[in-house]
């Protein structure tokens, strides 16, 4: 969420356990509807309501409708979540143009007359497939063999180094940087079809005039990503150029894991892999010594057991598909978000929310570094959020972090600076944010280390540990 005029993806991250926890208790309500098979002489009870319920309906009335067959009730029956691998799709004829979907629930209804019959849904209901005959799970491939061959030689040089997303570079941020130790800055420009890299100039020049290295974060616009092909073409062309202009390091999209940043239903993991594929081969063969930064996925356990939806994936499920596609050759760095801590980094209990993998430095870290084969980690953008000296309360969504006061985010930002550091996991930590104002739905000003009062006391924690 580096920009301030994007709606927080934090409220979105906040939000999204309870929702986990409402459709768990939906699921628990639906004991008799397990994943082991039920012997049904009746129709099963179900609350019309339910996700689960609309979809097995849907899939039964498809069924039905295609084999002129009766199931209704059903002898037996079976569902699961799971991953489509090459797509709801690939289990029948009977579509014209596969769509991209990749993660719902697969339903297989036994007949009377001992006929099986399988069908597909995504969590919505809104996509249904029928199956030509019953399948068996595929595993998902070792890696992306329709991939380019990765333009050889790493850019990641040298040891760990800070830096700081800025809103801009004037003389007071410039100093506040310096304060801190930070040699880079971070800036984000949103990629829109038809640019020329000439629009980022600006950024870069300014960035090196004062001294710093500079990271140039590139999403792009979801709604213009139709025609995905020529889109990554397009968009891999772009980064080349920004990188031909001198950029340091570019971060290739930001949480293409949610659907704010992705196109629903083609949201995975494999995916995003093809795009930054390409991004990686036209940076590299345009200036070899740009870093390129995977985008950071939003830390998320939004998505429940099965990992995804057509809306979005669990961050750690995200990388393992990317892992599984052959990310690792197309990266320098592992780009990771860390931003809803209320505990010191070298804690690894006493959330007060409980004990999700994304509430604590080190497994934050853990989570993005295990399954890239030893690749290096970029937080390009960890944070911790303090109401303290702004009027107004933290909104709801942000209310767990409304007792973490100004000393506490001075303290665990340098915590965290060390913590990378000794890892020897970690080349840039890009802290969130340096100078942002603002305060209200997304409450960026909170997260910034330039206060209300114009004090800087993370400026002096972190110059401390980075002398």
């Amino acid at each position: 969420m580096p920009t301030a005029n994007r709606s927080s993806q934090r409220a979105f991250r906040v939000g999204m356990f309870v929702l986990s926890a409402a459709l768990a208790m939906t699921l628990v309500l639906l004991g008799q509807f397990s994943a082991a098979p039920a012997q049904a002489q009746a129709e099963p009870t179900f609350t019309p309501a339910d996700q689960l319920t609309r979809a097995f309906e849907a899939v039964r009335s498809a069924l039905e409708d295609r084999f002129n067959a009766t199931l209704r009730p059903v002898a037996s029956y079976t569902w699961e979540q799971m991953e489509f691998v090459n797509g709801i799709d690939d289990c029948t004829t009977n579509v014209e143009t596969p769509r991209p979907l990749y993660y719902g629930w697969r339903f297989v209804l036994t007949g009377f007359d001992g006929r099986q019959y399988e069908g597909r849904s995504s969590f919505d209901s809104t996509i249904i497939t029928t199956c030509d005959e019953v399948t068996t799970a595929v595993a998902a491939p070792a890696s992306g063999s329709n991939l380019p061959a990765p333009v050889s030689g790493s850019a990641m040089v040298g040891g760990f180094e800070l830096g700081g997303h800025a809103l801009e570079l004037n003389a007071n941020t410039v100093s506040l940087m310096n304060r801190s130790g930070m040699t880079w800055v971070k800036m984000q420009h949103e990629y829109r079809l038809g640019q020329d890299p000439s629009v980022v100039a600006s950024i870069i020049n300014n960035a090196h005039a004062q001294g710093f290295k500079v990271l140039v974060g590139i999403p792009g616009e979801p709604a213009e990503m139709g025609d995905f092909n020529g889109y990554i073409n397009n968009y891999a062309s772009f980064v080349a150029g920004v990188a031909a202009l001198g950029a340091d390091a570019i971060e290739v999209w930001n949480e293409p894991n949610i659907d704010r940043e992705w196109p629903v239903g083609s949201i995975n993991g494999a995916n995003y892999t093809q795009l930054l594929a390409a991004a990686f081969n036209a940076i590299k063969s345009r200036n070899p010594s740009t870093f390129v930064i995977s985008g950071a996925p939003a830390p998320t356990g939004f998505f429940g057991a099965a990992g995804c939806t057509a809306n979005g994936c669990n961050d750690d499920v995200f990388m393992q598909q990317m892992a599984a596609a052959g990310a690792s050759q197309y990266m320098d760095c592992v780009g990771l978000h860390y931003n809803e801590g209320i505990v010191s980094p070298n804690a690894t209990s006493g959330d007060s929310r409980g004990s999700y993998p994304s509430y604590f430095f080190g497994s934050m870290l853990n989570r993005g570094y295990a399954p890239f084969g030893g690749v290096p980690v970029c937080f390009t953008e960890l944070g911790f959020l303090s109401p303290e000296g702004f009027a107004d309360p933290l909104p709801a969504s942000f209310a767990w972090a409304q007792n973490t006061t100004v000393a506490q985010q001075a303290q665990w930002l340098a915590e965290a600076a060390v913590s990378a550091a000794n890892s020897g996991r970690v080349r840039l930590m890009i802290v969130w944010n340096v100078d942002f104002p603002f305060w209200g739905s997304d409450p960026a000003g909170g997260y910034a280390i330039f206060r209300p009062d114009r004090s800087c006391p993370a400026c002096d924690t972190l110059g401390a540990v980075m002398q």
